[in-house]
């Protein structure tokens, strides 16, 4: 619920006089109440709460929603105050959707793919396995109608989706014992969501969907033989390395994960336009500084896994990959399948993905290779 109650001081009263005064067709009485109204309006401080699908406090994940309170509240003078509440402070962390949905909480801080069951091309909004890396994804939603699809998507749920940062490409995950080839992966119980899930399925494993919360203890207790979380950086934090030994690279079911921040429409819509207009500018802040700080703090954090615990780092076989990446393909093309507003989704995402990826082979492709040639 929005709670408000009176502030001074904010020095707005004469500016919103004057606009009224050039009202066309406006009586006297009429841009007083106008004035009135809108002055009400911009002495009024708004409570909101935000929930996240993440531990309280967690690395970047849990860190960076707390940031985006005291920006929005810096930002708006003090008009817009947002509490935050981590993983079954308020609701349990996959509940988040529906939460705000029915207004529980204002915000929500998430991922999209967890709402497959709900929204069939909703992990289009997060990532696809072997797809888009981040800045690729960032580009299709904000200039190649991602983010108009999304919107209309989420609409009829009484929801406003944006991005709110992306973790880049991340780790495939923990394991507890070596993967060599495509038969260590039979039966292999797995925490791995959304479409992953389903190729490492397909591939002959078993895939769980569950909290971060909850991956530690059951990996201790052999509910899993490997789990995915994101990077390094929370990886460590976590504590994952004290109960497997094997680290496995790339993250190719998640090359450029979108965490998308969700509003009450209903709730959003009232607002006063400068305060929404300051919730959306503090999701592009929070968008870009959530992909800064993972690629600033995983190296160390990789560094302190391999060089100070011991952790036995391993990239997948190719074999696994190129079949990995087979079942991928073959995945995403039966979901684009699903209904007819998937089908739009899934074509706007793959024409963008193959535009991208035609030019990254002369860019940063190209750059990276250069960049490993011997010097003289």
């Amino acid at each position: 619920m929005i709670g408000k109650k009176k502030t001074h001081n904010q020095g707005l009263l004469i500016a919103i006089t004057a606009f009224c005064l050039v009202l066309h067709g406006c009586t006297r009485e009429q841009q007083d109440n106008v004035a009135q109204s809108t002055a009400a309006d911009n002495q009024s401080v708004y409570e909101w709460k935000m929930i996240t699908s993440w531990p309280k406090n967690s690395p970047a994940l849990g860190t960076l929603p707390e940031d985006f309170a005291e920006i929005v509240e810096k930002m708006s003078n003090g008009r817009m105050l947002i509490r935050v509440y981590g993983a079954n402070e308020l609701v349990g962390g996959l509940e988040v959707f529906d939460a705000v949905s029915r207004g529980v909480a204002e915000i929500g801080h998430t991922g999209a793919y967890y709402w497959q069951g709900k929204i069939p091309a909703s992990p289009f909004f997060t990532t696809i396995p072997f797809g888009m890396t981040s800045y690729e994804q960032d580009a299709w939603l904000r200039y190649g109608g991602g983010n108009e699809l999304w919107q209309e998507l989420y609409a009829p749920f009484n929801l406003f989706p944006v991005r709110g940062g992306n973790s880049g490409v991340q780790m495939f995950g923990w394991f507890n014992k070596e993967i060599n080839s495509l038969e260590d992966l039979q039966g292999l119980k797995m925490r791995i969501p959304s479409l992953g899930g389903e190729v490492f399925r397909r591939a002959g494993g078993v895939a769980e969907t569950m909290e971060a919360s909850e991956v530690l203890t059951a990996l201790q207790t052999g509910r899993l033989d490997a789990a995915e979380f994101v990077s390094p950086y929370n990886d460590l934090a976590a504590g994952y390395h004290t109960v497997a030994d094997y680290y496995y690279y790339p993250g190719w079911h998640e090359p450029g994960s979108t965490l998308e921040t969700i509003f009450n429409k209903e709730k959003l819509d009232a607002l006063p336009s400068d305060l929404r207009e300051i919730l959306m500018a503090g999701t592009e802040v929070m968008n870009q500084l959530l992909l800064d700080l993972f690629m600033a703090e995983n190296n160390k954090a990789l560094r302190t896994l391999v060089e100070d615990h011991g952790v036995q780092l391993r990239r997948l076989p190719d074999d696994v990959l190129i079949e990995l990446r087979r079942i991928s393909e073959e995945v995403v093309a039966e979901l684009g399948q699903t209904d007819e507003i998937t089908a739009r989704v899934y074509e706007s995402w793959k024409s963008f993905k193959d535009g991208a990826m035609n030019y990254n082979r002369i860019a940063e492709e190209a750059l990276i290779e250069a960049r490993k040639l011997p010097s003289n």
